[in-house]
């Protein structure tokens, strides 16, 4: 009788302890899923790059050109031989990337926004005027680029004034954008129009120079400064 109720009593423990352990599994895995799933958002969440912030980096590719455009013009000016393809190249750039990408981003998202609240409107004109002037500007190098133009003097003096104009406009317009108008965007969307401007400027990218189209630019870049010899940073610090 003694080992019947010693059996009893230790299958109840069994019994007891096993579903101890179910109900503490059920109750830790979906924990443990909203952990993961949490950490994923996390992650995401620290990938996001956010509008101003997008915009900004971009205009780090414009700024990087601006300075091939000064090597180039220097060039062109004292009638010196140059890689033909790095303007060209470059030209490509601001007309796909910069031009017919990121400028229409602000023209879509940015200006009419401003514009409905009213708030700085006429830097917003100005900055539209510029953007029109660019295209014009990048229509003529590229026009001129090719290797039978550049051998043509009163071919080459136009390209290099060209190239002066654009350098004068787009570092001030770079400049105000940054400082003035991106900062102040948050101050005319809600929270959700934020949100979804910057999925929309992820997708547009996608869909224009696939995935991770930002940096597949850079590297592009990064090639016409090797080109024409000005991609080592280190040449720029001034001697001691």
């Amino acid at each position: 009788m003694s080992g019947a109720i010693d059996e009893s009593a230790a299958r109840r423990s069994f019994l007891w302890k096993t579903g101890l352990l179910i109900t503490n599994a059920a109750l830790i895995y979906p924990i443990t899923r909203l952990a993961q799933a949490q950490s994923r958002e996390d992650e995401k969440k620290a990938e996001d790059v956010f509008p101003p912030e997008d915009l900004m980096r971009e205009h780090g590719v414009l700024r990087r050109i601006l300075l091939m455009y000064e090597n180039l013009r220097d060039r062109l000016s004292r009638e010196e031989k140059f890689p033909v393809e790095a303007l060209s190249g470059a030209a490509h750039i601001i007309q796909s990337f910069i031009e017919n990408y990121h400028e229409k981003l602000e023209e879509d998202h940015l200006f009419p926004r401003f514009e409905k609240a009213r708030k700085l409107v006429d830097l917003v004109e100005v900055l539209r005027a510029q953007h029109e002037a660019g295209r014009l500007i990048t229509a003529l190098i590229l026009k001129f680029s090719g290797a039978d133009s550049l051998k043509e003097a009163a071919k080459r003096k136009e390209i290099a004034e060209a190239l002066h104009r654009f350098i004068v406009m787009y570092r001030p317009h770079a400049a105000r954008e940054d400082t003035v108008l991106f900062p102040a965007l948050r101050s005319v969307v809600s929270e959700r129009e934020f949100d979804l401007m910057g999925e929309a400027f992820e997708d547009k990218e996608q869909e224009l120079f696939g995935k991770n189209g930002f940096e597949k630019i850079v590297t592009q870049v990064a090639d016409l400064e090797k080109l024409l010899g000005i991609y080592d940073l280190a040449q720029f610090t001034p001697p001691k």
